[in-house]
């Protein structure tokens, strides 16, 4: 059966409305709200420590001290770009960042250089036992290049 131009647009209209009716998955992070004032704490050198209590993607993890959502900080790794989930490596990023980091005991320091904001993520460097997060996700092949990523 050939569809025609008309149908085709119909067909993906309809799918278009139909995934934007579904509800967005949102992280458990809580610490940190989307908009208004970070906490006084989240300053350029901040330093804080937790277990990586959810990975989000890539880049992106919670990190926390209690097994308490609303604790939990969403960070946003400041050395590392992963692609986008959607985009090819982006669910291998993700799955590298659960495998090296889930679970685990992580230190963090909010960015000096830049922003320290990303949305409702706070922008830092984190390291495992000393050795940097975003090195070890590089050393296992997994290649840069999502929003932000310039070479």
């Amino acid at each position: 059966m050939r569809l025609g131009c008309g149908r085709i647009a119909a067909v993906a209209a309809a799918g278009i409305v139909a995934a934007a009716a579904l509800p967005a998955q949102a992280d458990p992070c809580e610490a940190i709200q989307q908009s208004g004032p970070l906490p006084a704490w989240v300053k350029p050198g901040a330093a804080f420590a937790g277990r990586v209590r959810y990975v989000i993607d890539g880049d992106g993890l919670c990190v926390g001290s209690s097994a308490d959502p609303r604790q939990w900080v969403e960070v946003r790794l400041a050395d590392f770009y992963a692609p986008e989930l959607n985009e090819t490596g982006g669910r291998e990023a993700k799955a590298t960042l659960q495998r090296l980091a889930a679970g685990r005991e992580v230190q963090c320091a909010v960015t000096r250089q830049g922003r320290v904001r990303s949305y409702d993520r706070v922008v830092a460097v984190c390291r495992i036992r000393g050795r940097s997060l975003s090195e070890l996700i590089r050393a296992t092949g997994v290649v840069q290049g999502g929003r932000g990523w310039n070479p």
